[in-house]
């Protein structure tokens, strides 16, 4: 019977996943739900060939697009984005009032 390992306890240096994180504030919550709009966009642009630009991509290839463009998601979000997030922190304290 093989137990479960649980690397995080022994490393003590592992921390979850961006996307895995809850939110602190509407802001960063926000920011989030932007940023995966943007990601989603940005997979959507890639088209059914599944590559930019109509190549054709493998295992690797697709990993690191992928990758990339949830981190290019990110930076645009935090920098503004399309607007959406700062919407929606006015929308909802505007709601609180």
């Amino acid at each position: 019977m093989n137990a479960p390992v649980n690397l995080g306890a022994a490393a003590g240096t592992i921390t979850e996943p961006p996307a895995a994180r809850q939110p602190q504030t509407v802001e960063a919550a926000a920011k989030q739900f932007e940023a995966l709009m943007i990601e989603q966009l940005l997979k959507e642009a890639q088209g059914d060939d599944g590559g930019w630009l109509g190549s054709s991509e493998d295992a690797g290839s697709a990993t690191t697009s992928g990758l990339a463009e949830e981190k290019f998601a990110e930076a645009l979000a935090k920098g503004g984005g399309l607007g959406l997030s700062a919407q929606i922190v006015s929308s909802l304290a505007a709601r609180e009032k």
